[in-house]
């Protein structure tokens, strides 16, 4: 009996003396939001998708043109031209509006590979900031509800943000 009093003291002992872990949390949306490199990549597709569109409007004006030229002129063409020139339109304009959705695609594409890295990066940051300041666990905060409460005093957000934006700067 003294035995298991004296094991279950030394356990009660040890159980006191561990140290407490460091327990954190970020709200992942606002991190990843206010993540300057996110921002510039935002930024930079903008001006890319503006000069798709004023492209694509170009092109669809000229070949409304053309269309409009061809409702002018066609009638004094002999119905197997007009029929030809009409299919000929139709083709282009099929070919036009294929070569302005790839590109549409290959932009969107493009885009989602440089977010899908920055959202890599600020999870590999945070881990690694988590381990150099002696973090047991940062939990995410999301929509989903990760996590439900947390003091503000747990709240490391900010803390992150701007660390990771300092991080940033310094790879420029």
């Amino acid at each position: 009996m003294k035995k298991i009093v004296t094991v279950l003291s030394l356990a009660l002992v040890l159980a006191s003396c561990q140290e407490q872990q460091k327990i954190a949390f970020i709200d992942n949306g606002e991190v990843i939001n206010k993540y300057q490199e996110k921002i510039d990549i935002e930024a930079k597709y903008k001006l890319k998708d503006e000069d798709f569109k004023k492209r694509a409007d170009s092109i669809g004006k000229a070949f409304q043109l053309e269309a409009q030229d061809f409702q002018i002129n066609g009638a004094k063409l002999s119905q197997k031209e007009q029929q030809e020139q009409y299919q000929a339109l139709g083709q282009k304009q099929q070919l036009l509006q294929q070569q302005l959705q790839m590109e549409q695609q290959n932009l969107t594409q493009a885009f989602n590979v440089e977010i899908d890295s920055v959202i890599s990066h600020m999870k590999t940051f945070v881990s690694s900031y988590g381990k150099t300041n002696g973090y047991s666990f940062i939990l995410g905060k999301n929509e989903a509800g990760s996590v439900m409460y947390g003091t503000e005093s747990n709240d490391i957000t900010q803390t992150i943000i701007d660390a990771i934006n300092a991080d940033n700067k310094s790879k420029e």
